[in-house]
């Protein structure tokens, strides 16, 4: 590991701790020659996971893409980035424990949308349009009244 300050190959970790989904290894180093503190991160190197998008194209999986579409969605709510990213490791499990090299894009869009839905109605439907590829208010309009329904079942 190259110290980020000075660029030297020696340093000595100082504390080693679980993340809290428990997903990788935190680890504060310190420089041996300056001192410098700095934070890795130690992941599990898992089997490369290919998405086919619509399309039929493949493509390699990244967390970021999805995290970046439940950002988007979740833009001014009441929802903390720690949640967001809770919701992306849950899909990013679930992905994994059905041990298949590939996964259909719809698939993953399916699995957000059902986590979303569980913390936030707005982002859900922000989600679901856009994904959905709602064309007009019509369509908005279906997604909308689907939620008001189980909302209404629920009280």
């Amino acid at each position: 590991m190259r110290c980020p300050a000075c660029g030297h190959k020696e340093d000595k970790v100082v504390d080693s701790r679980a993340t809290a989904e428990e997903s990788a290894i935190r680890r504060r180093r310190e420089c041996l020659k300056c001192g410098k503190r700095f934070t890795t991160y130690e992941y599990v190197e898992e089997v490369s996971l290919l998405v086919i998008k619509k399309d039929g194209r493949r493509e390699a999986w990244d967390r970021k893409k999805i995290l970046a579409g439940v950002i988007r969605a979740c833009e001014k709510r009441p929802v903390s980035v720690e949640k967001m990213e809770e919701l992306v490791t849950q899909v990013e499990h679930s992905i994994q424990k059905k041990n298949d090299r590939e996964v259909q894009a719809s698939r993953i869009g399916e699995l957000v949308m059902e986590r979303l839905k569980l913390i936030d109605d707005v982002a859900y439907v922000r989600f679901a349009s856009v994904y959905r590829q709602c064309k007009d208010v019509g369509q908005f309009m279906v997604e909308l009244k689907d939620i008001l329904g189980k909302d209404k079942k629920k009280k």
